[in-house]
């Protein structure tokens, strides 16, 4: 039995898509959920209590939205968030609407502005 050139191309196309079927199902789905840090007031004053009875997990993306000209985000170590101040190298995000993925446990974020993270505006979030 002769075989044409369909056969050659239906073979082509099963040995591409059982590999990616395949990938599909070795592919862990993303249950990464997106917060808006403050609620619709956005990353500002008094955001300190903003985490409470919230639950995170390492993956989740945090929005920080604020203005930029009176505001900022900067990640801190729990020594720079209890004493609200910057640790030499730490990024400072200005962009007023920054997206911060967050890692397994303890996430530190303030606003380096003087005065601001003694005002309240700094979050600290565990993430399981």
């Amino acid at each position: 039995m002769s075989q044409g050139r369909g056969s050659a191309s239906i073979f082509m196309v099963m040995a591409t898509l059982i590999p990616l079927m395949c990938l599909l199902f070795l592919v862990e789905p993303s249950n990464a959920a997106t917060y808006t840090v403050g609620g619709p007031g956005g990353w500002s004053f008094n955001t300190k209590s903003w985490p409470n009875g919230k639950t995170f997990k390492a993956g989740d993306v945090l929005v920080f939205n604020y203005d930029s000209s009176t505001h900022n985000v900067v990640a801190v170590d729990k020594i720079g968030y209890n004493s609200c101040k910057t640790p030499r190298g730490a990024r400072v995000l200005r962009s007023g609407n920054d997206q911060i993925k967050i890692s397994r446990g303890a996430n530190y974020f303030i606003c380096n502005f003087p005065g601001h993270c003694e005002s309240g505006m700094k979050i600290a979030i565990n993430a399981a």
